[in-house]
């Protein structure tokens, strides 16, 4: 006999999402009083919790942190041997606990409260010892778990991890978060590189850019091409203003036509037409403008000038994509 696993794998979704829509109903009050306290903290936002609400809340502050608010996960059974040192006077704490009644939290109630930290507690009690110790109480309340035991924390978690990205979410607007800021806390990432790399970041300049004179013959003119090794060159006057561009698709058009590359100028030949960027543009931009043109290489023009040349090798080595 085939196990049914699509069953119980759909119902656990539509328990979750059904969980998740009720959710909407408690963005309230409390949740803008709850913004403003965190919005308002001079220090850090300290996320605690035991447990699956523990790992919940170590994703909370993961998701805080990269989104403008300073947050960090302390876990409540170290914090009382010690770890309870990383919090200061002037941190906000959001403590986790589906029942409220976590041992290993209400320990560090009276302690928190000392300190004179604002409490804002995640629950599903609003009864419990948590919630009533807290300024503010995040409803994260469940009627099901989606384990059909009703035991293992499944949309209860949820539900904790939805209400942080809501919290998360809202304090990245009311902060005026940009993507740029996003890429600063993520300068290791695809996405930093994308939001942060320029141009002139690593673009070939100097000796490196290929570039002839308007005059010169084209066999001169594929020497440059092959010694720069871009598949192309730069046309220029005597003012190193730029002209044009040739490639080696002008190249074998050239070549079909029977041209005489001993004679004839580059400057007859070449592409007035070319397509330039500035070196203060993004990478991501400049591969976009690749993409759409079909080639592999663009000039980078300042006053006219070409100052440098971006390949398509170099976007992919830089890790744009």
């Amino acid at each position: 006999m085939q196990t049914d696993f699509i069953t119980p794998g759909k119902r656990t979704v539509l328990m979750e999402a059904d969980a998740v829509k009720v959710l909407a109903s408690r963005i309230d009050q409390n949740f803008v009083t709850a913004c403003e306290i965190i919005l308002a903290c001079e220090g850090r936002t300290i996320v605690t919790g035991m447990g699956k609400s523990g790992h919940i809340g170590r994703k909370i502050a993961a998701t805080l942190a990269s989104t403008g608010t300073p947050a960090y996960f302390v876990h409540p059974g170290e914090a009382s041997h010690g770890d309870l040192g990383m919090v200061t006077r002037g941190d906000v704490v959001i403590a986790i606990s589906s029942s409220g009644k976590t041992a290993e939290i209400l320990t560090l109630l009276p302690l928190i409260k000392r300190l004179g930290n604002p409490l804002i507690a995640m629950t599903g009690n609003g009864a419990s010892p948590l919630a009533q110790a807290a300024e503010i109480n995040l409803d994260v309340g469940v009627t099901q778990e989606a384990c059909p035991l009703d035991l293992a924390p499944t949309s209860s978690t949820t539900v904790t991890l939805v209400m942080g990205d809501a919290l998360a979410i809202a304090l990245l607007e009311a902060r005026g978060f940009t993507a740029e800021d996003f890429a600063f806390s993520h300068p290791g990432g695809t996405l930093g590189r994308r939001l942060l790399l320029k141009v002139e970041d690593i673009m070939h300049v100097d000796t490196e850019v290929p570039r002839v004179r308007e005059h010169t013959p084209l066999r001169n003119a594929l020497l440059e091409m092959t010694s720069k090794g871009f598949g192309m060159t730069t046309v220029v006057n005597q003012e190193d203003n730029l002209l044009g561009i040739f490639t080696d698709g002008d190249l074998r058009r050239a070549v079909d036509k029977g041209i005489d590359i001993n004679a004839t100028a580059i400057g007859q030949l070449m592409n007035p037409n070319c397509r330039t960027v500035e070196k203060d543009m993004l990478a991501a931009e400049a591969l976009r403008i690749m993409e759409d043109n079909k080639i592999t290489a663009l000039i980078v023009a300042h006053n006219k000038h070409p100052i440098g040349v971006l390949h398509m090798h170099d976007i992919l080595r830089a890790g744009v994509v």
